[in-house]
């Protein structure tokens, strides 16, 4: 069937489902296929709940006209979401990067939000099922669409970007992340750079970190035109300087006219000066007002385990549990050695998806520690095990919470921050 042919029954049926067991009366069910499943065989069961139509690519399954027969239903669900997002002439914003996508995207939101009815990417949905879920949600009174862009195979970029169709775009910084799937740090570079190489060709606005040499480098090589730096340096448009990390981050910005301003915010990390220095070029760039931007910069408050700080009545807590890789991990390992708390510990999960670096990654992360003189460390997992070191070890989360149940942990400053997969994000409720 024609992408044109399905889009007309979207129109007819605007609400799609991937899951059997969410089925709106009239709605469209893409049978999606997963390493553990095959949406196919739930076709007649979505049918019998109330789609009005089943996409399938399995020709075994399909009983009537009701069940739309193509080629590959994932394929179909990316280009019917393309062919929704054309109809609407307004600004798409693109994400991507190694770090700090998400809280990025959601501060590019927020100030956006100040004057105009934007689409956002919920959550982190920023995968091949997850972009174009966010561009179904597009509709008559968007005014402009903030899309997350997650990769972790080389090509995954360069799929997303020809689904979502940016009309400009940011790559918020490249490390070493899931260089098992990607194999080299080169290959992160290559793969998140598919954002550049689609705004290069479509002669597209892309927002650059000028004190990311990495980036600057990408950019350069290949021949980015139109683009806006942010950063610290005098050649930035938008320059910005911290001012204190006690423990939020408070900085300054100014856009080369006038005086500094400064904003308080309720983010942990001084790494996260990057993340507010591109909303506010992006807000700047489509006539956020300076006071919008410090309205809403100032009142952001993360609520994603990212970048957290939490008060329980026994400890404080700067919660990053959400994710973890080798350069987001030294900067929060960086972050929490400036801030001017005490006494401080540390539980660290390990940091999956590194393949042969792994052991490498994990000993640097130790030897930072030990340099820094750090004493009240609790590393959690296999990867950390392999490293000799005077730190605590556990196996797993579940060994965690008996520890702490155990000894108690009160009035103290603690870093949480591992892979998603470590479960540390459990801790919170007991400390």
């Amino acid at each position: 069937m024609e992408i044109q042919e399905l889009y007309h029954i979207y129109q007819q049926h605007p609400i799609i489902t991937t899951d059997s067991r969410d089925c709106p009366e009239g709605s469209i069910f893409f049978a999606l296929k997963g390493q553990s499943f095959d949406g196919n065989k739930f076709a007649s069961a979505a049918i019998g709940k109330g789609c009005a139509y089943a996409v399938i690519d399995n020709p075994e399954y399909q009983q009537d006209g009701r069940f739309i027969l193509v080629d590959d239903v994932l394929q179909a669900f990316k280009d019917l979401a393309r062919e929704h997002r054309r109809q609407f002439d307004i600004p798409v914003i693109g994400i991507t990067g190694t770090n700090g996508k998400t809280t990025t995207k959601e501060l590019v939101a927020a100030v956006l939000s100040e004057r105009y009815n934007t689409l956002y990417t919920q959550g982190n949905f920023n995968n091949d099922v997850g972009v174009p879920k966010t561009l179904f949600r597009l509709n008559e009174q968007h005014e402009i669409a903030v899309v997350e862009m997650g990769a972790s195979h080389p090509g995954d970029i360069k799929t997303l970007v020809e689904t979502a169709e940016p009309t400009c775009g940011l790559i918020t910084n490249v490390g070493k992340a899931h260089l098992q799937g990607f194999g080299s740090f080169e290959g992160v570079m290559q793969t998140k750079g598919e954002l550049y190489d689609y705004l290069k060709a479509h002669d597209a606005l892309a927002f650059v970190n000028g004190d990311n040499e990495h980036l600057l480098q990408m950019a350069q090589r290949r021949d980015v035109c139109r683009a806006i730096e942010y950063g610290t340096g005098e050649e930035c448009s938008v320059q910005g300087r911290i001012v204190s990390c006690a423990p939020f981050l408070k900085f300054e910005w100014h856009n080369g006219q006038g005086v500094y301003q400064e904003i308080q915010t309720h983010l942990i990390g001084s790494y996260n000066i990057d993340n507010m220095l591109a909303a506010i070029t992006i807000g700047l760039h489509f006539g956020v007002s300076p006071e919008q931007i410090h309205h809403a910069l100032s009142n952001y408050i993360p609520t994603n385990n990212r970048s957290q700080m939490e008060a329980t009545g026994k400890n404080h807590l700067i919660v990053d549990a959400y994710n973890a890789n080798p350069s987001s991990m030294k900067a929060a390992i960086d972050n929490f050695q400036l801030m001017e708390v005490s006494p401080k510990m540390a539980i660290l999960g390990d940091m999956r998806e590194l393949g042969e670096a792994s052991e490498e990654e994990h000993r640097r992360i130790v030897n930072l520690m030990e340099e820094y003189g750090w004493e009240n460390v609790w590393l959690v997992g296999t990867e950390f095990g392999k490293v000799p070191c005077r730190y605590r070890m556990f196996n797993d989360v579940e060994e965690v919470k008996k520890a702490i149940l155990d000894e108690g942990i009160n009035k103290k400053y603690i870093l949480i921050k591992g892979s998603n997969s470590m479960n540390l994000w459990q801790l919170p409720e007991i400390l």
